[in-house]
């Protein structure tokens, strides 16, 4: 890792108005993908993968790729990678047995019914790939540029999550709208917020905004969905969020004080260093079983 991202800390200590956020409160690591030119051994964001030379590379061959630049695509796509994760940078990682590292890959097509690009997931023992492959296949066509990820380095960083609103008790939903609940934070919480002031909770206390390992999923699009094991039937806990941007106009907070500067642009594409435009601005969350990391994985559109 060769930058630094910090976030600022949180207005307030959100715990202290509402005790019963406490025991719900998730560790998270923040990403911060940033422009650079990673290896196969560095943790990274559309970066080149420590991929064994003799191990065949994954390709979709779903037939609904259809019809791309006025030319019908035919044949498997190979798929692109999105990120690679070292557990020495991102220790919240569960890998399975001896492996250290998680490899995610997607193909760059949206595919019905949910419109989102699938993913594949691989995890391995670094020190077992002694002759990596050196010139994977690159994808024959895409839907669109914003699936694939500009090669960038991570800055790793835990923070603390609490519940999306959504996530809540109908009582602790409740406590968050009334305002004076808040008003012992004082000139904290601006009486702007008054009449809503849940949604301050929900911009600046709850769920970080960004790539992250871990957390909470940042609801919105949909209601709350549990996701269930197909293995096994436990429910599944968030891994990865992929995401359309690491802040805007509604949670600039969160941006990292290294790049408060490019914050208070109007520019929206300082925001999202890695390019990638998820179902035109959405996010992908990837869910794992929490009872086995060999498990199949999910993902959901958020």
């Amino acid at each position: 890792m060769n930058v630094t991202r910090t976030t600022p800390p949180r207005p307030l200590d959100v715990t202290a108005l509402f005790p019963q956020l406490a025991p719900l409160a998730r560790p998270a690591i923040r990403l911060h993908p940033r422009p650079g030119s990673p290896s196969p051994h560095d943790s990274s964001v559309g970066g080149p993968l420590l991929w064994p030379a003799d191990e065949p590379w994954p390709h979709c061959d779903d037939e609904s790729h259809g019809a791309v630049a006025d030319e019908w695509n035919e044949g498997p796509i190979a798929m692109v990678p999105v990120a690679q994760l070292y557990v020495r940078d991102v220790p919240l990682l569960r890998p399975p047995g001896q492996a250290d590292l998680l490899q995610v890959l997607w193909c760059p097509f949206e595919h019905e019914p949910d419109y989102k690009p699938p993913t594949v997931m691989f995890w391995r023992s670094a020190t077992e790939v002694t002759d990596i492959l050196a010139a994977p296949p690159e994808p024959s066509a895409v839907e669109y540029d914003g699936y694939i990820p500009r090669p960038c380095v991570l800055a790793p960083e835990q923070i603390t999550e609490y519940p999306n609103p959504m996530d809540l008790s109908k009582e602790l939903q409740q406590q968050l709208r009334d305002w004076s609940n808040w008003q012992a934070a004082g000139s904290v919480v601006d009486s702007s917020w008054a009449p809503y002031p849940d949604s301050f909770y929900d911009s600046h206390l709850s769920v970080a905004p960004g790539w992250k390992v871990g957390g909470w999923p940042p609801w919105g699009l949909t209601d709350p969905i549990a996701r269930f094991c197909a293995a096994c039937g436990a429910g599944m806990v968030p891994l990865l969020t992929i995401a359309s941007n690491e802040w805007d106009s509604s949670n600039g907070g969160w941006a990292p004080h290294e790049d408060q500067h490019l914050a208070a642009l109007p520019r929206a594409d300082v925001a999202n260093p890695p390019e990638v435009q998820v179902s035109k601005g959405n996010h992908l969350q990837l869910y794992v079983c929490p009872e086995s990391p060999d498990h199949p994985h999910t993902s959901l559109i958020q």
